[in-house]
C-alpha cells in the first residue's frame, strides 16, 4: 500500500526565506519592492504535522476542490482558484505564496509588489527545477519537528511594520534564492538568520507568544550557533530548518518535487 493512497498525491511546500512578504499589510511598506520569498514543492512522502507551516490548510483545501491530486491545467490559473477557495470569508487570509508553493514544481522566488494587484499574487515568479539544484537543497536543509502551533494562537496580535526590516525581509528571499542556485550553504544559511530577525522585528510574536510553551527563539539561537543558520518552517514553530552539509542529530530531509 502506497502512502498516498491515505494522505494523497498533493504535494507539501517548504516557504523559505522572506515569508510574510506575500502579504500585503507587509509588502505596502516595502521601500524596496519588490520582495521576494522562496518557496519549494514537497512530494507527499509522509504525512507532515497540521498547523507547521507545511501548508496542510492550503493542502485539504485542494483536496476537497479537485480530489487526491492536482489537475493538469496551468498552475497560474489554478492559484488563483485554490486562493479564492481557501480565503473565502476569512478576515485574515493566506497568503498565495502557499498556494504557489503547492502547485508550481522546483523553487521559485516569488517577487511581491503592492503596486501589482496589491501585492496579493506575486509580480513575478523565477523558478528551478534543476535537479542538481535540487538534490543539494534536499541534503542542505535538515528538518527537525518542533511543536505544532497551539490552538488559538495568532502571530499578528503585535505588528511592527518598520519600512526599513520589512526591506530587509523581502531582500533575505532575494539573498536566498541566489543562494540556492550558486549552491552555497555559507549564503544560505546567512538569509534564513537574516529572515528570522525580520520576523522577531516586525512580527515578534511569531516566535514569542504566551500560548507557546517550547522556547522557540532558544532552539532557534542554539541550531544558529552551531550551524550556518536555521529558521522555522512557520509562525508559532512547526519545524526548525537547519542550514548544514554534515549531518544534524535528530533530522530529517524532504524530497522535492521538480
Amino acid at each position: 500500500m502506497e502512502i498516498t493512497e491515505v494522505i494523497g498525491e498533493i504535494p507539501y511546500r517548504l516557504a523559505l526565506a522572506g515569508g510574510w512578504i506575500d502579504q500585503p499589510f507587509v509588502s505596502q511598506h516595502n521601500p524596496e519592492p519588490p520582495g521576494s520569498m522562496v518557496v519549494a514543492a514537497v512530494e507527499p512522502q509522509f504525512r507532515f504535522m497540521d498547523r507547521a507551516g507545511m501548508s496542510t490548510s492550503t493542502r485539504e483545501a485542494a483536496r476537497q476542490l479537485w480530489g487526491d491530486r492536482l489537475p493538469a491545467r496551468d498552475p497560474a490559473l489554478l492559484v488563483r482558484e485554490l486562493y479564492e477557495e481557501e480565503n473565502r470569508g476569512k478576515s485574515e487570509p493566506s497568503g498565495s505564496q502557499d498556494m504557489i508553493g503547492l502547485l508550481y514544481p522546483g523553487i521559485c522566488r516569488l517577487d511581491y509588489d503592492w503596486s501589482v494587484e496589491g501585492g496579493v499574487f506575486p509580480a513575478h515568479i523565477e523558478s528551478c527545477n534543476d535537479p542538481e539544484v535540487a538534490a543539494w537543497l534536499e541534503r542542505t536543509i535538515h528538518i527537525l519537528p518542533v511543536a505544532p502551533r497551539p490552538e488559538g494562537y495568532n502571530p499578528l496580535g503585535v505588528k511592527n511594520l518598520d519600512p526599513e526590516w520589512i526591506r530587509r525581509l523581502g531582500r533575505s528571499g532575494k539573498d536566498c534564492y541566489a543562494a540556492i542556485l550558486n549552491r552555497d550553504a555559507e549564503a544560505l544559511g546567512r538569509s534564513f538568520n537574516e529572515c528570522m530577525a525580520c520576523w522577531e522585528a516586525i512580527l515578534p510574536r511569531t516566535v514569542r507568544h504566551p500560548a507557546v510553551k517550547v522556547d522557540l527563539v532558544g532552539l532557534l539561537r542554539c541550531y544558529q550557533s552551531r550551524y550556518p543558520g536555521a529558521m522555522y518552517s512557520g509562525c508559532g514553530g512547526g519545524y526548525l530548518y537547519v542550514v548544514s552539509e554534515e549531518p544534524v542529530p535528530g533530522a530529517f530531509h524532504a524530497k522535492i518535487r521538480i
